[in-house]
C-alpha cells in the first residue's frame, strides 16, 4: 500500500519541481524581455525614468462574474457556514474558489462585489447582517 503512496508523491514531486522549472524559464524570458524594452525606450528617450512606469494591477473580468454567478457563490459559503461570516472572510472564500492570486488588491476588489451582493440580497430578505463591534458585518442566511 505504501508503495503506491510513495508512486505518487514521487510523480507528485517531478511534477512539481518541473513547474519551478518552466516559472523560472519564463521569469528569465521576463526579465530579458523587459531589458529590450528598456533599451529600446532609452533609444526614445535617453532621460525618461523607467522605475516611473507603475506596474499594472491585476483586475478580474467582468467575466467571472457573468450574471448570478456572484450571488450563487456567496449564498452557497453561507448556508454551509457554521456560524456567520464577515463580507471579508466570504471574499477571501471565493478567491480561493476561482484560484486567484490572495493578494490585496484581488480582495479589496471581491470584498467589494460580495458587500454589493450581501445588500442586495438583505434587501430581498434572504441574508441578515449581524451586529458586531469589528470591521466587517458578520453575515448568515435567514432560514
Amino acid at each position: 500500500m505504501t508503495d503506491y503512496a510513495l508512486e505518487a508523491l514521487k510523480r507528485k514531486r517531478a511534477d512539481m519541481t518541473d513547474e519551478i522549472a518552466r516559472c523560472h524559464a519564463r521569469l528569465q524570458q521576463l526579465s530579458t524581455d523587459l531589458e529590450h524594452v528598456d533599451a529600446t525606450i532609452r533609444l526614445f528617450a535617453p532621460d525618461f525614468v523607467q522605475e516611473s512606469i507603475l506596474p499594472k494591477v491585476f483586475m478580474p473580468p467582468k467575466s467571472w462574474s457573468k450574471r448570478g454567478e456572484m450571488s450563487r457563490a456567496v449564498l452557497s459559503i453561507l448556508r454551509v457556514a457554521k456560524g456567520p461570516l464577515s463580507t471579508r472572510e466570504i471574499a477571501a472564500m471565493i478567491v480561493q474558489q476561482r484560484g486567484l492570486e490572495h493578494d490585496k488588491g484581488i480582495l479589496d476588489v471581491m470584498t467589494r462585489r460580495v458587500g454589493h451582493v450581501l445588500r442586495d440580497k438583505r434587501d430581498k430578505g434572504l441574508v441578515r447582517s449581524v451586529e458586531d463591534t469589528g470591521l466587517w458585518l458578520q453575515w448568515e442566511v435567514v432560514r
